[in-house]
């Protein structure tokens, strides 16, 4: 073996202390150098920016300062453009006088409602006519309606420069004695129908069963001619509709009437006559002048303005339960949607004269009364859900007595008393326990809900609906019926969230041909396209589930106003009331801003195409933002840029809809406008302005009251 190896030395030199020293004082100055360096870069940078910033500011200075110096020549230009809609007024108002020397002319027997002497004249004719045929009062019932329709538009169309106080209350007044002459006549003919029961017996029961029906109404009658308890339940085949009976019913004299109005008569009369937005008096010299102290201004009337309005006292009530005009006299405006909600805000900014069906506001004191006033969760808030298609009147009724064929005669006892109503439960037993009855209703092919639908009860001592007094409710989604039970009989309605709809998803609207446009919401439930074409407007397509529905009121051409009824009552509605902030998160914006964008959008929407920006929700109340590309071909793909404007300045964003942030810089060599119209001209082309320029007035008009009615940049 041999020797052992020498272990080698593992350790490190040892360092001097002067080396040590040497090292510290390197380091030292390393560290000096390095942060007079990064000290120089800051200053370089902040120098930079502070350059950039200062050149920046003197650039907006400029802009600011050339915009300033062509603002009244640009607001002279946009004012011209403005015309058009006093134009567009004039035409309607020449367009409602022709249509009253047309009605004047036509000498076809009808009444004009506007005339009191007139309308007076034919519900007294009416009244004394002794003729129940049930078809006969169905067919003057379809007259009837269309009357009730005329002056409800009379009242959302006509601008408060053409309708006194005096005529509002007697259109309204005129309505409600439509409304409740028609429906006594209904009473009379289901009468008549009952004397003679045995002529609609089944060969199977023995009771009496039918179903008459048109457009407008659904009469489904039974009578219990037989009394058998086996008897107690019955569906009318034909509507679907049926109930069963608690068996000391079945064993009484009763019938049983299901009559479906596809109309609401009986909810207050402000719910049907809520005003779409119109254009009256522009002024853009003045418009421009406005600060920030003036918009908020605005946004304090508009608080003020979005208030309930008042319970009927009983002075107010009708005999048969229903509200009388008068008191809508101060009502119906209150509850109407942006319309009246902008009317006291315009008042101050100048921007519109909206009118509206009543000139009376509730005070604040009346408002307040009503706010502390519902706290019954069983009472229906009206703001928030609405009946939807039409009311279910449910009555047990007294079977009168019936004729009798003794030999060759036909005898009957005729007792004058009218329709009686079957009291149950008994007045003498309220206390007792009855069982309840339970009801079957198909629903209408004809109308969207969305969700199940409230079923609610008409409480005519409290003019409200309810919905106590019904339970066991069980919903057919596809079979589209839906089974309750109720512990008396009452008036029905099923109601659904008026915002369902709210807040859109997206919205579109682009041109499509000369003085044509399309309107497209997108809705968590559906997708809404609305044509405008002149002076009218049409419901192209409503889309649920990648399926095309309500067929029975797309592609006929109305007005605006009539539109707006119409999808409200299919249950689609897209139009927000003035409380509907109360219910929608609003993306909420400046009156100031949100007017005036909707009044350039409808001056260049010829030519431009619009739709929904995501960074509308990030530019604060103050301003809007939106996607706007020149469109001057239906086929032509859309070159999005972003435009954002406050009423006053318009100016043409940098950032895109991809960006990862919002940011208020501009797009290079772009410059400010006081107009929206201006700052597109910059980027549009000869053909475009053009197209603006010749626009048709009734066109302008109609584009715009789409937009203030769907109020399209708040509520998406």
């Amino acid at each position: 073996m041999g020797p052992k190896k020498k272990k080698k030395s593992s350790g490190k030199k040892k360092v001097s202390k002067a080396e040590q020293l040497r090292l510290q004082k390197e380091e030292e100055e390393r560290r000096l150098k390095e942060e007079e360096e990064a000290q120089f870069q800051a200053q370089q940078e902040a120098a930079a920016r502070l350059e950039k910033e200062r050149i920046e500011q003197e650039q907006m200075e400029k802009l600011e300062a050339k915009d300033q110096e062509r603002r009244e020549s640009e607001l002279g230009e946009l004012h011209s453009l403005e015309q058009k809609f006093l134009s567009a007024e004039q035409w309607k108002t020449d367009y409602r006088a022709y249509g009253k020397w047309e009605h004047y002319l036509s000498c076809d027997g009808s009444p004009d409602p506007t005339v009191l002497q007139e309308i007076n004249t034919f519900m007294s004719l009416w009244r004394e006519d002794q003729n129940e045929d049930i078809q006969l009062v169905m067919e003057k019932g379809e007259q009837v309606l269309n009357l009730i329709e005329k002056l409800q538009f009379l009242l959302l169309d006509t601008p408060p420069s053409e309708i006194t106080e005096k005529e509002t209350v007697q259109y309204q007044e005129s309505i409600l004695e439509l409304q409740n002459l028609l429906h006594q006549k209904y009473n009379g003919a289901t009468e008549h129908l009952l004397k003679t029961a045995n002529m609609y017996e089944d060969s199977e029961t023995g009771n009496m069963q039918a179903v008459i029906k048109d457009k407008n109404v659904t009469f489904c009658i039974w009578a219990n001619l037989k009394k058998k308890v086996r008897l107690k339940n019955h569906m009318f085949c034909d509507a679907q509709h049926g109930f069963d009976l608690p068996k000391s019913l079945a064993m009484s004299s009763v019938a049983v009437r299901i009559l479906h109005t596809h109309y609401d008569h009986v909810s207050p009369l402000w719910l049907q006559c809520q005003s779409v937005p119109r254009l009256e008096v522009l002024d853009s010299k003045e418009l421009t002048q406005h600060s920030k102290d003036n918009v908020e201004e605005l946004e304090e009337e508009e608080k003020k303005a979005r208030e309930e309005p008042s319970m009927p006292t009983e002075e107010e009530m009708c005999s048969d339960g229903r509200k009388s005009a008068v008191s809508f006299k101060e009502t119906s405006n209150s509850i109407a949607d942006i319309n009246e909600t902008e009317e006291e805000i315009e008042k101050k900014s100048e921007i519109l004269d909206v009118p509206s069906q009543v000139q009376h506001l509730l005070t604040q004191e009346e408002i307040n009364e009503k706010d502390e006033s519902i706290t019954d969760e069983n009472i229906v808030d009206l703001q928030q859900f609405v009946p939807v298609g039409g009311v279910y009147h449910i009555d047990a009724l007294q079977l009168p007595p019936q004729v009798k064929q003794i030999k060759d005669w036909s005898m009957v006892e005729v007792l004058n008393v009218g329709l009686q109503v079957y009291p149950y439960p008994p007045e003498e037993a309220e206390d007792a326990t009855h069982p309840p009855i339970q009801i079957t209703l198909r629903l209408s092919d004809n109308v969207m809900y969305f969700e199940d639908p409230v079923i609610a009860r008409w409480d005519p001592a409290g003019q409200q609906w309810r919905t106590d007094g019904i339970s066991n409710i069980t919903y057919e989604r596809q079979a589209k019926s839906i089974t309750f039970e109720m512990r008396a009989f009452y008036t029905i309605a099923l109601l659904q969230d008026a915002h369902l709809n709210m807040p859109y998803q997206a919205w579109e609207l682009r041109p499509t041909g000369t003085d044509e446009a399309l309107l497209i919401v997108t809705t968590v439930f559906a997708t809404i396209q609305i044509q405008i074409k002149g002076n009218q407007c049409m419901l192209s397509s409503v889309v649920v589930e990648e399926k095309d529905v309500l067929s029975h009121v797309t592609g006929k051409w109305i007005s605006p106003v009539d539109l707006r009824a119409v999808l409200k009552k299919a249950g689609v509605n897209i139009f927000p009331g003035a409380y509907s902030h109360k219910y929608v998160s609003v993306n909420k914006k400046a009156p100031l801003a949100e007017v005036r964008t909707y009044q350039q959008m409808a001056l260049v929407a010829s030519a431009f195409a619009f739709a929904w920006s995501k960074w509308n929700l990030e530019a604060g109340q103050e301003q809007v933002v939106f996607k706007v590309s020149e469109h001057l071909k239906a086929d032509s793909v859309k070159d999005w840029s972003l435009y954002m404007f406050n009423g006053q300045k318009a100016q043409k964003l940098k950032i895109t809809e991809t960006s990862e942030a919002f940011s208020e810089e501009l797009e290079e060599d772009s410059e400010f406008h006081s107009t929206l119209y201006h700052m597109l001209k910059d980027f549009a082309s000869k053909e475009a302005i053009d197209k603006v320029e010749t626009a048709s007035f009734l066109f302008i008009d109609v584009v715009y009251q789409l937009l203030l009615a769907t109020r399209v940049l708040t509520y998406s």
